[in-house]
């Protein structure tokens, strides 16, 4: 039966739905905020190197959108976020953070910056009403874009070449820069793969005719659909978190002291007291010195991947975990994200993660050595080349 029939899952078709299904030989799909979105097309090691050898094509619709207008709508997100958006010029993409009053994260997203007072907020949590909370006060339009607006991600060391033979001019878009093409088409420099990519924002009556152009460019660019296994593989090579995973949105928890701050999800460069008051200022003063556990990058002994692993301070007191882990194809290195608690975070020459394995019906465990690793795993010169080269 399939899932779109079959009234228990109810889910959603995306604007790109139909050219996705045409492609599904795995039939794996899975809930993205009610959308059904694809985890893997075909094999994810078939779209994990197209995404980092050729060019990919990922649909990112089901990302909520906002649209936020009006003479104080740059005030108003200066109050909301912790970084200062007066600092993102017209033309360009911001990543940004905002937290409630205790200084916990709530969610984390981009900001486009299409004109004066002129915004759009892309992020994974609903946010709609945190927003019209936020805005209180202030002379500002807020629009729920999430199922007008269509949004392809364009990624790969081909994807220049790719808009290039669609007819689609962008050799002087620097990194984290928009242009709008036509009324019905923006293009920013942005992506969740630390590589060179793009992400294609449309009207959603118009996504299966952007799919096509951009389908029919990557003829020979070795342009592939993919699902989002291949996508967090990628984004964990470049030390991208994800709500939910790597951290938990504030308001999506059910215990108590399960947040946490920016400083503790290593975002302190996003949080800028100089600029004035915002959300969640006077708490995070409080806070700043003490953190009470760090997310870490790590290389991890061996190639088992490590993610859930517990993490032990010389085997013997538990001291953390691992939110996300892989063996990275491209780097040749078995990385992960994890957090770690205070003070064993900055003492962290003797942590281990206790990796569980399974052979041929039997569980056992291995401890194996956690390096701290400071920059991204993965960070190639061509996602920041202005022009890219087309291969």
């Amino acid at each position: 039966m399939s899932i779109f029939t079959d009234p228990k899952l109810g889910l959603i078709p995306g604007p790109f739905h139909n050219k996705l299904a045409e492609q599904n030989r795995a039939r794996s799909w899975y809930d993205w905020v009610g959308y059904a979105a694809p985890g893997v097309l075909d094999s994810i090691e078939f779209e994990y190197f197209a995404l980092r050898n050729q060019a990919s094509l990922f649909d990112i619709s089901p990302m909520h959108k906002y649209r936020l207008t009006g003479p104080d709508t740059t005030a108003m997100l200066n109050r909301l976020v912790t970084r200062d958006v007066r600092k993102i010029g017209l033309g360009r993409v911001g990543y940004a953070i905002w937290c409630d009053e205790e200084g916990m994260v709530i969610d984390d997203g981009t900001l486009f910056h299409l004109d004066e007072n002129d915004w759009r907020l892309c992020c994974q949590e609903q946010m709609l009403t945190w927003l019209l909370d936020a805005a209180w006060g202030f002379d500002v339009s807020i629009v729920d874009e999430t199922h007008s607006v269509a949004c392809l991600s364009l990624q790969g060391p081909t994807s220049y070449a790719v808009l290039e033979a669609a007819g689609l001019d962008v050799s002087k878009l620097k990194p984290f820069d928009l242009i709008r093409i036509d009324p019905d088409l923006m293009i920013s420099r942005t992506g969740f793969t630390g590589d060179l990519g793009y992400e294609l924002w449309s009207d959603w009556d118009k996504a299966e005719a952007l799919w096509d152009r951009i389908w029919k460019g990557g003829t020979h660019q070795g342009l592939r659909a993919i699902g989002y296994e291949a996508v967090n593989m990628a984004r964990i090579e470049a030390g991208f978190l994800t709500a939910g995973v790597d951290f938990q949105p504030v308001h999506a928890t059910e215990r108590l002291h399960r947040g946490q701050t920016p400083f503790e999800l290593g975002l302190d460069r996003l949080v800028d007291f100089d600029k004035g008051h915002f959300n969640g200022r006077r708490a995070l003063l409080s806070k700043q010195d003490t953190p009470r556990s760090l997310l870490m990058r790590f290389d991890v002994e061996g190639f088992k991947p490590s993610e859930g692993s517990l993490i032990y301070n010389q085997r013997k007191k538990e001291v953390g975990h691992i939110t996300s882990g892989i063996w990275s194809p491209t780097a040749k290195r078995n990385i992960a994200l994890a957090h770690v608690r205070m003070p064993d975070a900055i003492r962290s020459s003797s942590l281990k993660a206790e990796i569980y394995t399974l052979q041929e019906g039997k569980w056992g465990t291995r401890m194996a050595r956690l390096t701290p690793v400071a920059k991204a795993f993965f960070a190639p010169p061509r996602a920041r080349a202005t022009p890219p080269a087309r291969t």
